[in-house]
């Protein structure tokens, strides 16, 4: 049985998957000349919010830098919301809009290494999303004070739906963000990084201003309003924040004890926590959560598994709850190492599902990690690729968490050697932190510092929907086994048992003979739960 958590993302990336590609997907998704011929390096975003009325206006700063002479550069916002002037240099841009996509033109082209800010004005009714976060838009909700209670998630569908940038993941701006949210008096707005100041505007509204100081992801940059009590601690040197609904406090501030634990276990696993300048930070919102980075969305109910359910059906992730653990993982898997096209999202969800159990590890032990892990596969649909098309905005399929996590875990036991594992995931943490990566990235790293060719390994999970079948057979008095796999050369080491002894076995396409003293095919144990494998016995 499907968790709703899968359930329903894998429905949204089904339906997503069908869809023909149009034009419009590849204005969204795609890297032509107009969006390569700059750099971004700051974002100073500022808007006010109509409660009332679901609307937002204001604008955004775009300090860019060119990286060649152009005379047209490419920005986005979702073709519902207007805009009303994109100025420069005291002078209003022309600019012409397709879809969602935003061409401004220069009187004269800019040099390439010039720096250049512009301000893009604009106003409108963003989306009012019908399913947070498995379809972007704004979520507008009370609390139980009948106070408002707004927050936005947009992965996937986009950081356009409702503000101007460059919406792709394949730039973040280098020197942060600044975000300024103008809010009614008597709430609370919270954005990423650190908390600069709030100012009464005399009109009824208080501006809340943030600041960001490392690079960020488009889709990460968000805002929360409600009627927010804050607390805090430090753990290290590190500050923790917390921005919870007045009437959860006393629960919060006992719930989230879980924060400090989890994060000196992935700090020793994956190296020290990607943004110490902007902080950790859970903000709680109306929906069950979103990794926005240095303000994670929290929306699990202070509730341990995932709304109270285990995922893996084992009951080991009973104990802790599921959208802290996973949407902090994010902070090194999907924040800091991000993927240039949302095709790649695997390296969001798969590394972050799989620090789900690495946390049971750290807090229950490896029996118990390796339980979880194989408890996810009955979570995995094998529908589709993990790996979507690139160059359109289209992610892969849903089985990126689960499959991805297994995969990983897989290539665990293929290395056979824990100690080189975590300095491989260590390393991996560090040396991409704050990079922008790709599929190919991860492969050519794991096979370096490996020694091992794990190409076709990577390949048969992500760009295959089937899982590689062993066959096993007689032959007389011994035994025969290969790989049945859609890669081709697909060769995989794998172990079987026999007799209380183990053995590693180096599978190819072709049969291969090997001398076991067995009384039936049937005593031959695969260690499946350790390998993500099918098995077939002829």
């Amino acid at each position: 049985m499907k968790h709703r958590f899968l359930a329903l993302f894998l429905l949204v990336a089904t339906a997503a998957g069908a869809q023909k590609i149009t034009r419009k997907d590849s204005l969204q998704g795609g890297l032509r000349p107009e969006r390569t011929a700059f750099d971004v390096r700051h974002y100073n975003l500022d808007v006010r919010l109509d409660v009332s009325k679901k609307t937002l206006l204001g604008y955004n700063d775009i300090a860019f830098v060119m990286t060649t002479t152009a005379s047209r550069i490419q920005l986005d916002l979702f073709d519902n919301m207007k805009i009303d002037s994109i100025v420069m240099d005291g002078r209003k841009l022309k600019y012409k809009r397709e879809y969602h996509a935003v061409f401004i033109n220069f009187p004269s082209p800019l040099e390439k290494d010039s720096k250049h800010t512009l301000r893009f004005h604009y106003h409108g009714a963003p989306l009012i999303a019908k399913n947070a976060p498995w379809d972007g838009g704004f979520v507008f909700s009370q609390d139980g004070n009948g106070k408002p209670w707004i927050g936005v998630a947009v992965q996937g569908t986009g950081a356009s739906l409702w503000y101007p940038v460059k919406d792709s993941q394949s730039d973040e701006p280098e020197d942060g963000a600044t975000v300024a949210i103008s809010v009614p008096d008597g709430l609370v707005g919270v954005s990423n990084g650190r908390f600069v100041k709030s100012e009464p505007s005399g009109d009824g509204y208080t501006k809340w201003s943030w600041r960001v100081v490392n690079p960020i992801n488009n889709y990460d940059i968000t805002l929360n309003v409600g009627d927010y009590v804050h607390f805090g601690e430090t753990h290290g040197t590190l500050d923790l924040d917390y921005y919870v609904l007045r009437e959860n406090e006393e629960k919060a501030r006992r719930h989230f004890e879980i924060v400090k634990p989890m994060l000196d276990c992935f700090q020793s696993k994956f190296g020290p926590y990607p943004f110490p300048e902007d902080g950790y930070k859970l903000v709680e919102t109306p929906y069950l959560g979103m990794e926005h980075q240095s303000a994670v969305a929290y929306g699990n109910q202070y509730r341990n598994g995932y709304l109270g359910m285990d995922i893996s059906g084992t009951g080991y992730g009973s104990s802790w709850d599921y959208i802290i653990v996973h949407e902090s993982g994010h902070e090194w898997f999907g924040n800091s190492i991000t993927s240039e096209d949302i095709a790649d999202m695997w390296i969001h969800e798969g590394f972050t599902c799989y620090t789900e159990t690495v946390f049971v590890e750290c807090t229950q032990g490896k029996a118990a990690a390796d339980a979880y892990n194989f408890g996810q596969r009955g979570n995995i649909d094998n529908d589709k690729p993990i790996i979507g098309p690139y160059g359109v905005n289209r992610e892969g399929s849903g089985d990126m968490y689960p499959k991805g996590a297994n995969m990983l875990n897989t290539i665990r036991n293929i290395i056979n050697d824990d100690g080189k594992w975590w300095n491989l995931l260590y390393e991996f943490s560090t040396t991409f932190r704050h990079k922008i990566i790709n599929t190919e990235t991860v492969v050519a790293f794991f096979n370096e510092k490996t020694g091992m060719d794990l190409t076709h390994v990577f390949n048969q999970y992500l760009r295959h929907k089937e899982i590689p079948v062993l066959e096993l057979r007689r032959s007389g008095e011994f035994v025969e086994y290969r790989w049945d796999a859609t890669e081709p050369g697909f060769d995989m080491p794998i172990d079987v048992t026999w007799n209380g002894k183990t053995a590693r076995l180096a599978p190819t396409s072709e049969w291969k003979l090997i001398k076991l003293k067995i009384s039936s095919i049937n005593a031959i144990d695969v260690q499946v739960q350790h390998f993500l494998v099918n098995v077939r016995k002829l």
